[in-house]
């Protein structure tokens, strides 16, 4: 039940001691201030990594380059060039990948040109499965699909820049731009994804079906590299070696040779980002607890010498019939107030801290920084740790308290 008189005893033994509890209080306040400053750091650090891997986490990229081992006949230094049977070849002996996508880049100096307007723009031959790697922001029209890959229609998604570039403000949907002789059709128009350059450059990309860039620009049956989408609950790791067998088999690749075939597996790298930052939270919750581990002992130290001052008034109280568990209560819970008053004051200095950080940046393009917040799951255990911790700063002193004999307090000076 709530009791005003300890309300009241706890608030005129703060207002007589001020200087005292303030400078105790400020132990607790600062290391609950340094973890949620830490902790929203950490996780704005993290927000801004994880914005940076633009595809999917775990995606695996393999790609071609020399052989570095004579086998079967065959000389070291060969560029292997893959094809379209490799991508047959895959989706049958990689069971474990759920998706196998081909890619191309048409090859050569060109221009792309509409009406009187040209320039120089990339061009990619991707399949409909190319957003599941990497994200496309499309702001009209549509992506190629099926249709377009098997009847090798020649129809374009363009990127913001070129639609800026070649058309201004006009709608480019269902217009034709040339693109090295060949005409096609505008189906769609996204927007560049990433930051500031990034975004850039692939705002200046033009997607095309990956069968009509072979046909259309004598690039028959060549494909570049490959991206792989794993099936869930497969490591990409699994994929990765297998496609790398695969192809090695195909293009008569020695077992040894580590350098005919490049990869990049994305889950690894990204698993290794987010392990990097679980031991900066980790680091961070350490510095934090052992800051307010130095204040509870200050508050608990403060505690003993408010029972050593009030042992006569503990002693008349246990002689008017204070049960041992009443004196506990009182002290523990002065104890607890000082510790979890403390520690609010400082989760709110340094949540309102990182919001106004927050504030600050929005919108500007600060690379690895984003949206420093504090987690609610945090803020709710950080009070956790402080009502706990309060109480076992003040458990020593009150137990004290509770020993203490009515007759030798009273003589008490």
């Amino acid at each position: 039940m709530f009791d005003l008189d300890k309300w009241q005893e706890i608030l005129g033994t703060v207002q007589r001691h001020k200087l005292r509890t303030g400078l105790t209080a400020f132990g607790v306040f600062w290391g609950i201030f340094m973890l949620a400053v830490l902790l929203a750091a950490g996780k704005g650090f993290r927000n801004g990594v994880e914005k940076e891997f633009d595809v999917a986490k775990n995606s695996v990229f393999v790609w071609s380059q020399r052989t570095s081992v004579p086998y079967m006949g065959l000389k070291a230094g060969r560029r292997l060039q893959f094809t379209n049977d490799d991508v047959t070849a895959l989706e049958r002996e990689v069971p474990e990948a759920a998706l196998v996508l081909p890619r191309a880049s048409l090859h050569g100096t060109f221009t792309v040109q509409y009406g009187t307007k040209n320039a120089s723009f990339s061009v990619n031959g991707e399949y409909p499965g190319y957003p599941a790697v990497q994200a496309v922001n499309l702001t009209s029209g549509r992506f190629i699909n099926t249709m377009d890959i098997t009847g090798r229609r020649k129809v374009a998604v363009i990127g913001d820049r070129v639609l800026d570039v070649l058309f201004g403000q006009a709608n480019p949907l269902g217009r034709y731009i040339n693109i090295k002789g060949s005409y096609f059709q505008v189906v769609g128009v996204f927007k560049g994804t990433g930051k500031a350059e990034e975004a850039e450059r692939n705002g200046q990309t033009i997607i095309v079906p990956l069968t009509t860039l072979q046909v259309a620009f004598n690039q028959t049956n060549q494909v570049d590299y490959f991206a792989f989408i794993p099936l869930t609950g497969t490591p990409a790791s699994i994929v990765e070696t297998k496609a790398k067998q695969v192809l090695g088999r195909q293009h008569k690749v020695a077992p040894t040779d580590d350098r005919a075939l490049g990869s990049a597996n994305v889950e690894e790298e990204f698993a290794r980002v987010q392990g990097l930052f679980s031991g900066i939270t980790a680091f961070s919750w350490l510095v934090s607890i052992g800051t307010i581990l130095a204040g509870i002992i200050g508050v608990s130290n403060i505690m003993l010498i408010v029972v050593k001052e009030r042992t006569k008034e503990i002693g008349i109280r246990k002689a008017l019939g204070a049960t041992p568990g009443s004196i506990v209560s009182l002290i523990v819970q002065e104890s607890i107030v000082l510790t979890a008053a403390a520690g609010l004051v400082g989760l709110l200095g340094g949540t309102a801290l990182m919001a106004g950080i927050s504030a600050m940046i929005e919108g500007e393009d600060i690379s690895f920084f984003a949206n420093p917040q504090v987690d609610v799951g945090v803020a709710l255990l950080a009070v956790a740790l402080l009502v706990g911790a309060g109480a076992l700063a003040g458990l020593l002193p009150a137990t004290i308290a509770a020993r203490v004999q009515p007759v030798v307090a009273l003589k008490d000076e």
